[in-house]
């Protein structure tokens, strides 16, 4: 099996170097022009949408508590997992390639929420269901692809995803808590089940509340580390971009090189903002708003929310504790931020870490299973599928806690990198969709409306939209 891990890892590196990091980039740099810098252009105005968004759902998902499901998903693992295995491989430079991926993809997360919420369609239970599969069938009028992204999305989230992410919790806690990893799969269960089985408005009301609070709490508990360590900020600074661009490791006891730093920061950089990957945007698409374009705003904030402040907050913390910590025995990248916060703060802060890595990780496998369910929805609407979601998600929890999973972690990267190159070109491809939309809205904010608000027969769209809500 571990002969079989590397094999894939290898085939996934590849796609990474070759295929995926150019699409992403590319993207972004083509969206970013397109909209004259979107993410730049119109950041005050992303941060005043976002503290207006938890009102005008009218008995729907909230445009906040949507961006809360897709934050849930972003400030996870991957913020304290992925920019530890980035930096032991990559070197500090992989933070370099992290801050590219996410300000392109910024650009391209506001195409993905609002073509998302272009093409989404109504749901029985009064919400909305859409994302890529969804603008893929019907603004590309491709079905079977959209079909083929659905299951293969469906799959990723409720498997995958799901049980990589409980195998790093369970991890965690034995390393940092000695907690038998039964016990864990136990938790999870308990903790799981009741959202899950709810459905996604009972996601919607837990990540609403408990995202930003565990979000803010961790960047909380690193702010304090960089405060206490503020003198190093320079030298930290200097090292990730002198490593960004050399080609031998600069910083002992870290991996290192231009190669190295460029597909460990793009990769981890990818699984922790999922700009262009095709899940966040299955999360904008439940939310009742009254303009696309917001929703796109709000999405595209998340990106910098999560790998600009978090991911770099995580980096420092981390830079800061030096080779002491970094070549420590049995140091790896489940266990490297939790030994580095406890180098900064103290003993104590292992259990709360370990917490907070539960609640984070947690966060994650729920918003996960909603980008299955909504994906599964474009295959079958039926009742039985909806369940049949619900229950595999929860056993991929349960199985994900308490066993190896070294093929499993070793193909997620190949499976987003087929979803990411996908969405990617659905997203240029209809792109002209996502530019009439933004102009509509910046015409509107032009002639003083205060709050836009999106008619489809008066948006000057490219082509006709018969979905049923705008």
């Amino acid at each position: 099996m571990e002969q079989l891990a590397t094999a894939i890892t290898t085939v996934a590196d590849a796609i990474t170097l070759y295929g995926t990091i150019w699409f992403l980039i590319g993207t972004g740099l083509f969206l970013t022009w397109r909209t004259r810098a979107v993410q730049i252009r119109l950041f005050a105005h992303m941060i005043r949408v976002v503290l207006g968004s938890r009102a005008g759902s009218e008995g729907g998902i909230s445009s906040f508590q949507a961006f809360c499901i897709s934050l849930a998903a972003r400030v996870g693992i991957g913020n304290v997992f992925g920019v530890a295995a980035a930096l032991l491989v990559g070197g500090p430079g992989a933070i370099f390639w992290m801050w590219i991926v996410a300000l392109v993809g910024m650009a391209t997360a506001f195409f993905e929420a609002v073509l998302a919420q272009l093409f989404k369609v109504p749901a029985g239970d009064g919400t909305f269901r859409g994302g890529p599969a969804y603008y893929i069938g019907i603004g590309m009028r491709a079905k079977p692809l959209a079909v083929v992204f659905s299951l293969i999305t469906v799959v990723t989230c409720a498997v995958v995803i799901t049980s990589v992410q409980s195998n790093a919790i369970a991890s965690t806690m034995m390393s940092s808590a000695d907690t038998n990893p039964t016990v864990t799969a136990a938790l999870l269960f308990a903790f799981s089940a009741p959202v899950i089985l709810g459905g996604i408005r009972s996601v919607a009301r837990v990540t609403e509340i408990m995202a930003p609070i565990m979000a803010l709490i961790y960047v909380g508990m690193v702010a304090v580390i960089i405060v206490l360590n503020i003198g190093e900020f320079p030298r930290v600074i200097g090292d990730i971009f002198s490593s960004a661009f050399s080609v031998r490791p600069l910083v002992g006891g870290l991996g290192g090189g231009i190669l190295a730093a460029v597909i460990n920061g793009i990769k981890r950089g990818l699984f922790s903002n999922e700009a262009g990957q095709g899940t966040a945007p299955n999360a904008a698409a439940t939310a009742t708003v009254s303009h696309p374009v917001s929703q796109g705003l709000i999405q595209s904030l998340g990106v910098f929310v999560d790998t600009i402040i978090v991911c770099t907050a995580t980096a420092f913390v981390i830079l800061v504790a030096g080779p002491e910590v970094w070549t420590a025995q049995g140091v790896n990248p489940a266990n490297l931020t939790t030994l580095a916060v406890v180098h900064g703060l103290g003993h104590w802060a292992s259990v709360p870490m370990a917490v907070m890595i539960f609640v984070l990780a947690f966060s994650s496998i729920i918003a996960a299973y909603v980008y299955s369910e909504v994906n599964l929805y474009f295959v079958t609407p039926s009742r039985i599928g909806t369940w049949a979601v619900r229950v595999v998600s929860i056993f991929s929890i349960v199985m994900g806690a308490v066993v190896s999973l070294n093929v499993v972690w070793a193909t997620v990267d190949i499976a987003m990198a087929i979803m990411t190159i996908t969405n990617l070109v659905a997203l240029i491809l209809l792109s002209k969709w996502g530019l009439a939309a933004l102009r509509d809205y910046e015409r509107q904010r032009k002639a003083g409306v205060a709050e836009p608000v999106f008619v489809a027969a008066k948006a000057d769209l490219p082509g006709e939209l018969n979905t049923g809500v705008w």
